[in-house]
């Protein structure tokens, strides 16, 4: 299978009232380049601007994944403090501006949502996953990196501190049937075909309710755990991760498929 080029990699079409954002690059399962990130801000910028569009539908292509993460490759041009800086910011922001867009989200996942994925799982407003669905991230196994106190706030909220640390901490991913146990799914499709048809059924579902009502309560909720959560001050544990041997350590490894040697430092 031929890489996508750049205009494709996230695709969008609209099936009635429902937009539907595609990330497409199976070959990497669906692995996020920075130009699918700016990509996904202007599409929702664009849901906003378009009131036609009642609800948002993201799911992954190939049926391997919904997206694993952030492409790992690009984590070879970091070289300064700013950079890693600059991409938790880039991040933070491109996570805020789907979380905050007008109409119910909805994630239809498949496979690894894993990293940047799961992260932006957890920004949508509801998710109904196949029976291939896995969910975490697992950066203590793989890069050695840490996520921003945004996103660590908004995952706490969405499944607790303990469950979040036991993820975490034991680089392990949930499957189908925890992520519907500890309500991070809503419901599990009975088979990977089926759950298309089934994000299209739930997202026109929600499109009939009253616009305004769904506005308010998401954005209310939104509001609710932000100022519940500090999601600043994190430079320091940024820093400490993106700038040590062990992140670079991580890349490596994971990008010539060996096992990495964690030092601490």
């Amino acid at each position: 299978m031929r890489a996508a080029a750049p205009a494709e990699e996230l695709i969008v079409e609209q099936r009635g009232p429902i937009r539907w954002i595609t990330f497409n690059r199976p070959h990497a399962r669906n692995a996020l380049t920075w130009n699918m990130y700016d990509r996904l801000v202007k599409a929702c910028d664009d849901v906003n601007a378009d009131r036609s569009v009642r609800a948002v539908v993201l799911t992954g292509a190939g049926g391997k994944a919904f997206v694993a993460g952030t492409d790992i490759a690009q984590f070879r041009a970091f070289k300064t403090e700013q950079d890693a800086l600059d991409y938790e910011a880039r991040g933070n922001v491109v996570m805020h501006t789907l979380e905050s867009v007008r109409v119910p989200t909805i994630a239809a996942i498949t496979g690894a949502c894993t990293g940047a994925g799961a992260a932006i799982a957890a920004c949508c407003d509801l998710r109904i996953g196949s029976p291939s669905s896995r969910y975490g991230f697992p950066i203590a196994r793989t890069l050695g990196n840490c996520l921003s106190m945004a996103n660590y706030s908004r995952i706490a909220a969405l499944m607790g501190i303990p469950r979040l640390k036991d993820l975490i901490m034991r680089a392990r991913l949930m499957d189908a049937q925890e992520m519907l146990a500890s309500g991070l799914l809503s419901e599990v499709t009975p088979d990977e075909q089926s759950l298309p048809t089934r994000a299209q059924s739930l997202a026109e579902e929600v499109a009939s309710l009253a616009p305004l009502t769904l506005w308010a309560t998401k954005e209310a909720l939104r509001r609710v755990r932000e100022k519940m959560s500090l999601v600043d001050g994190d430079s320091d544990l940024i820093l400490a991760c993106y700038m040590s041997q062990d992140f670079k350590e991580g890349i490596e490894a994971f990008l010539t498929k060996r096992e990495p040697h964690w030092k601490g430092e």
